[in-house]
């Protein structure tokens, strides 16, 4: 699991560090993990030249020392900085060798650039002064952020196009909200974590689980165990335009475990239900949670769709978790959500988030803006509903209501998985792991984590059909529960 924290946390802790040490020692421990890693990028790449781009702040001192150490150590290397340099670091630049300049047409040699423009107390965007030094960075160059990418909002907000995307961050003891928060984690490329020593005793801002995670928090069978107690979820998904919704979200809530699936739903779905999972139960009856929505039609006048509209809504009155997804989300209103007495977990996407927002606040939403600004509409939703929100997107983010609340972000699945009914796959899923009794923030993150590796296990490096996600989740959970450590002797 990686944790991300605030920023004003993560500054209190380096205080409270300095207070112990040495002067320069944290920042030598900074600059020996910066050094290692740029180190061994130039040598993967057989580069002969390093360049660090210098703001005024100990970002800039850590760049600034790192150049001067990969310079005595036999590489050429080029500073390009700001009027105010940390003095320390400008002497053993000098002594070391390295070509200090204000101009960065020298930058153009470089086969490694360390970004120390800004650091962690910077607003976003870049200053004028480094424009320049940013857009001089050659294509070719390998761009090593220090701490995080300069022009990027800290604590993960918004995305500056002109700000440095880097091919690699490298920071310091704890992630920072920057690198796990769409859409900034896409300017950091891959994070390295240097460990410094700091400790920051807070509550993490952003929680990401690993595929190490997995074993401690899936839902494993014991002996005693029966198909009641290990979770019934009750399924209300399709109708006669989207059939297939139904097979799918059925078909991942048993491939993923559930100790039975009732499905609710009309007659076309129903019959290819019956034919593609014969473990399924129909009809209502009681549940650990619901699943309410994939393929939901609640405007149809077909045969059966208004007996499993009904049920759809006796299962938000109901005091059961609900995931509700798709369809589901056109039944939400505020009597309805006043009336939730369970645990509730929505799945929109950009699109649909902007649609609530849009029908439940006092405003306009565009999708553009949930997309640019993904953490701040979701949790303005999770706080409108009362309700945990699963935004979907190449991150997902889960985020629970309440000011200060842990959001979950999980980033596990390929590319390929953007394709029709994979949101059908997770909602089931999801329903499997919280009849089982899981809380709907964490099944929200397991289910986004394991949907993701199913997706890439399907067809690793290709593309891959939903149906090909949900029956590749059991190999999938059992090639993750293998990864628990084995218990000594």
């Amino acid at each position: 699991m990686i944790e991300a924290f605030a920023v004003d946390a993560v500054v209190a802790a380096e205080q409270a560090l300095l207070a112990t040490l040495d002067d320069g020692e944290l920042m030598a421990r900074a600059v020996e993990g910066l050094v290692a890693v740029a180190g061994a990028r130039l040598e993967s790449a057989d580069g002969r030249s390093v360049a660090a781009l210098v703001g005024p702040g100990n970002n800039g001192a850590d760049a600034l020392y790192a150049v001067a150490a990969l310079a005595s150590a036999g590489w050429n290397a080029v500073a390009v900085h700001h009027d105010t340099v940390h003095e320390g670091a400008r002497l053993a630049a000098e002594a070391a060798g390295v070509v200090l300049t204000t101009d960065p047409a020298l930058l153009e040699e470089a086969d490694v650039v360390l970004d120390g423009v800004l650091g962690l107390g910077a607003r976003p965007g870049l200053p004028d002064w480094a424009a320049a030094w940013v857009a001089a960075v050659p294509e070719s160059a390998h761009v090593i952020a220090v701490d995080l990418p300069s022009g990027q909002d800290p604590m993960g907000g918004a995305l500056d196009p002109d700000g440095v995307l880097a091919d690699e961050t490298v920071t310091f003891s704890v992630a920072k909200p920057v690198h796990l928060l769409p859409p900034t984690e896409q300017a950091c490329g891959v994070l390295t974590v240097v460990d410094i020593g700091l400790e920051v005793d807070a509550v993490p801002l952003v929680r990401r689980l690993d595929h190490d995670d997995v074993a401690d928090l899936w839902p494993v069978p014991v002996a005693s165990d029966d198909k009641y107690s290990r979770g019934v979820v009750g399924i209300i998904a399709g109708g006669e335009s989207y059939t297939g919704a139904a097979v799918l979200a059925v078909t991942a809530a048993v491939e993923a475990g559930a100790g039975m699936v009732r499905y609710v739903g009309p007659p076309a779905p129903s019959d290819l239900v019956r034919a593609a999972v014969p473990e399924a139960v129909h009809g209502v009856g009681r549940v650990q949670a619901w699943v309410v929505g994939p393929g939901l039609d609640t405007a149809s006048r077909a045969a059966g769709a208004k007996a499993q509209l009904d049920a759809a809504r006796d299962a938000l009155a109901g005091a059961e978790p609900v995931v509700v997804d798709a369809g589901g989300l056109d039944l939400l209103d505020a009597d309805v959500l006043a009336a939730r007495a369970g645990p509730t977990l929505l799945t929109p996407h950009a699109g649909e988030c902007a649609t609530l927002l849009t029908r439940l606040g006092d405003s306009p939403v565009e999708r553009s803006a949930v997309e640019a600004a993904p953490l701040a509409h979701a949790r303005a939703l999770a706080d409108l509903t009362g309700a945990t929100v699963l935004l979907k997107g190449a991150t997902t983010l889960v985020v629970p209501p309440g000011e200060g609340a842990t959001v979950h972000s999980q980033a596990d699945a390929p590319a390929w998985l953007a394709t029709a009914g994979a949101g059908d796959v997770l909602a089931g899923l999801l329903g499997t792991l919280v009849a089982a009794g899981l809380p709907v923030a964490e099944a929200g993150a397991l289910g986004a984590l394991v949907h993701g590796v199913a997706a890439d296990r399907a067809n690793p490096g290709g593309p891959v059909r939903a149906l090909a996600v949900a029956h590749a989740l059991p190999q999938t959970v059992g090639h993750l529960l293998g990864r628990r450590p084995a218990p000594p002797s």
